[in-house]
């Protein structure tokens, strides 16, 4: 079956429907079910559309795929790609897809072991991972602000996502837990299975990373090797072992 299309087992006719539609109705449904209803606090429909696009965008493997090379783990790998970059575009790209990612990863694929407790209260990571969150949105829109000058309606979205981050997150938990039900669907094997992959492709983007920092470093201490240049080495080497204890990696003697 298409993955943009379903079918509404309440409705008599088993037509097919867009996605979409289903996204933007259970958002809607979780916004009135929590309090958090559109406009309250200022006009928001605008994010309730961007949302349920995004959640969409989630169904199609291309989509997911495209966004891998955005994609960085860790806030020192952001920071590393934007520092040698001065192209706004590509720094608006990896703040908002980093954005976007971790508010869909914490409100949609949370923890399924958590208590109702839990989630009403954030633990110390996760107000980290929040903190980025919301972050990455207003570094999002003070980039967009270049590139949609003309239109400023993503711009908007983007700082109403930053502003407002604990609050959407909110009603994507709860559209989770009452519409989605993804980790009541999987067994804790299949859970563990699951997570085991992600940590692992995880480890292996992150040692890719490190690997092309290696040469990068090792090609500039070639040219000059300087005392700073060989301590740099050494901690990329150090980085690279603790992922991969088997690594070795020597520099040539002087």
């Amino acid at each position: 079956m298409n993955p943009r299309h379903y079918i509404d087992l309440k409705e008599t006719s088993r037509e097919l429907q867009p996605t979409y539609y289903f996204m933007i109705n259970c958002l809607l449904y979780s916004r009135m079910e929590t309090g958090l209803v559109s406009n309250q606090e200022f006009y928001d429909e605008d994010v309730n559309v961007y949302l349920a696009h995004l959640l969409h965008s989630f169904i199609n493997p291309e989509y997911v795929e495209q966004s891998k090379q955005f994609l960085s783990r860790y806030d020192t790998d952001v920071f590393r790609r934007l520092s040698t970059s001065t192209d706004a575009r590509l720094k608006y790209l990896i703040y908002k897809t980093n954005a976007d990612f971790l508010l869909v990863s914490i409100g949609i694929f949370d923890n399924p072991m958590a208590s109702a407790a839990h989630r009403a209260k954030l633990q110390p990571s996760e107000e980290a991972y929040v903190g980025r969150g919301k972050t990455y949105y207003h570094f999002a829109y003070s980039y967009s602000q270049q590139m949609h000058r003309k239109n400023a309606g993503l711009s908007d979205v983007l700082e109403k996502l930053s502003v407002g981050f604990e609050k959407y997150l909110r009603i994507l938990s709860h559209m989770r837990g009452e519409y989605l039900d993804l980790m009541k669907r999987l067994s804790s094997g299949e859970v563990y299975h699951l997570e085991r992959s992600v940590n692992e492709h995880s480890m292996q983007e992150l040692l890719r990373v490190k690997q092309d920092e290696l040469l990068e470093l090792y090609s500039a201490w070639k040219r000059e090797p300087t005392p700073d240049k060989e301590e740099n080495l050494e901690r990329v080497v150090s980085e690279i072992r603790q992922i991969n204890p088997e690594f070795r990696f020597t520099l040539p003697k002087k």
